[in-house]
């Protein structure tokens, strides 16, 4: 198997969407930092959440969540969700993207491919853990991120 560099770049050069939740209630974030690997056997995406984000009580809650992936043209979408909170408005009908609802989390009909995954493991970071100099750089105001791992029980729309 070959590794390139885009192969590192999934989550940060090209982002993704977390969402998390039911048709009835559920929100959605651009997320760059995230992994893809393998844990206790099973295909796993692993994501990166401050407990300040919306979406930070929808991981919580939801025992599956969704990453999905965009083609570039969606990047102005991406990086909109990115900045607007969910508690403050209706920030998916501001993007212009098309939920789409799945039996064990929500989608969107642009995204190229769709990981679906079931939560496996939640664990905030330990501030004292954390390289000095990282934490000055992200935690000086805010908590530190909780690591949501998840088994990738389903992809749509492409190969991971």
């Amino acid at each position: 198997m070959e590794f390139t560099a885009s192969s590192f770049e999934l989550f940060d050069r090209q982002w993704a969407l977390l969402t998390a939740g039911t048709e009835g209630h559920y929100n959605t974030m651009t997320v760059s930092w995230g992994g893809l690997g393998t844990l206790w056997g099973k295909p796993v995406a692993t994501v990166y959440v401050k407990p300040v984000r919306y979406t930070h009580s929808f991981m919580e809650e939801s025992p599956y969540f969704t990453l999905s992936f965009y083609p570039e043209r969606y990047r102005k979408a991406l990086a909109l969700l990115g900045t607007l909170s969910g508690r403050d408005c209706d920030k998916v009908a501001r993007s212009g993207l098309t939920p789409h609802f799945l039996e064990q989390g929500v989608t969107f009909l642009e995204a190229e491919r769709t990981l679906v995954c079931k939560k496996l493991y939640t664990q905030p970071m330990d501030l004292t853990r954390i390289p000095p100099e990282e934490a000055a750089r992200f935690y000086r105001t805010e908590a530190p991120h909780t690591i949501f791992i998840g088994q990738v029980v389903s992809i749509l729309g492409g190969r991971a």
